[in-house]
């Protein structure tokens, strides 16, 4: 069957000496991996490992077949040109740290429109604006949605938030209930838009502490969810 679609790259990995493996998020397929062949070659290689940067956006054409775990691109084309996503060192670094929690969570090989609209809108926005240090945190927020485990908000006026839970309550029976000015940072994320991002200014310490709460609340959601590779480099531009 011949699919025409959407793709966002999400990772890419060298196999053998010349080719590629890039796996990508396809509006009309989910996940779904690909071999490159001579990506590497200077004179072989039509596509070129350039196309593939992380959340790259593609318009890809392909034969699916339910029997095959990699698959071959018959065309490709850039559907967005990205203007600092993969140059501004903080963009690239977010870029890079997102992809690599996309990946990772990502797994159904079936279409879900609306979650690859929230990836592709966010992205292109991001690439508009001169600078949000929390772009990432309200990303992956917003991200819970759609993996099926965004917070309760009908009570947000009570003095705990339950990690484990996902709600609020108003005494601590976890260890995973945060209160005060961790709460504080919590809530700012998640009552707040994206263009809003920047009326809340954050301390580097705040941040990390945010991030931590917010990968914690993914592991506690998902099974066998790790912090990136990346986290440590993230840490460090932004700090």
């Amino acid at each position: 069957m011949i699919i025409s679609t959407k793709a966002i790259v999400l990772s890419k990995l060298k196999y053998k000496d010349n080719d590629l493996i890039v796996k990508c998020y396809l509006e009309a397929k989910g996940i779904v991996s690909f071999v490159v062949k001579n990506a590497f070659s200077s004179k072989k290689g039509k596509l070129k490992p350039a196309y593939f940067q992380p959340l790259s956006m593609l318009q890809v054409e392909f034969d699916y077949k339910n029997s095959r775990d990699l698959h071959y691109f018959k065309n490709i084309r850039l559907l967005h040109s990205f203007q600092s996503l993969h140059t501004a060192i903080l963009k690239s670094t977010v870029v890079i740290f997102l992809a690599e929690i996309l990946s990772a969570v990502l797994k159904e090989e079936e279409a879900n429109p609306s979650l690859f609209s929230y990836i592709e809108t966010t992205f292109l926005w991001f690439d508009t604006i001169d600078h949000s240090s929390i772009f990432h945190h309200k990303f992956l927020m917003g991200l819970t949605k759609y993996l099926g485990f965004f917070p309760e908000l009908n009570k947000m006026n009570l003095t705990y938030f339950n990690l484990e839970e996902g709600k609020f309550q108003a005494m601590a029976n976890s260890p995973y209930c945060i209160h005060g000015q961790k709460l504080i940072l919590f809530n700012a994320v998640l009552g707040t838009k994206f263009d809003e991002l920047n009326n809340h200014p954050m301390h580097a310490t705040e941040k990390q502490d945010l991030l931590n709460m917010i990968l914690l609340y993914f592991k506690l959601h998902l099974q066998g969810f790790k912090p990136p590779k990346s986290l440590s480099i993230l840490n460090q531009v932004f700090n």
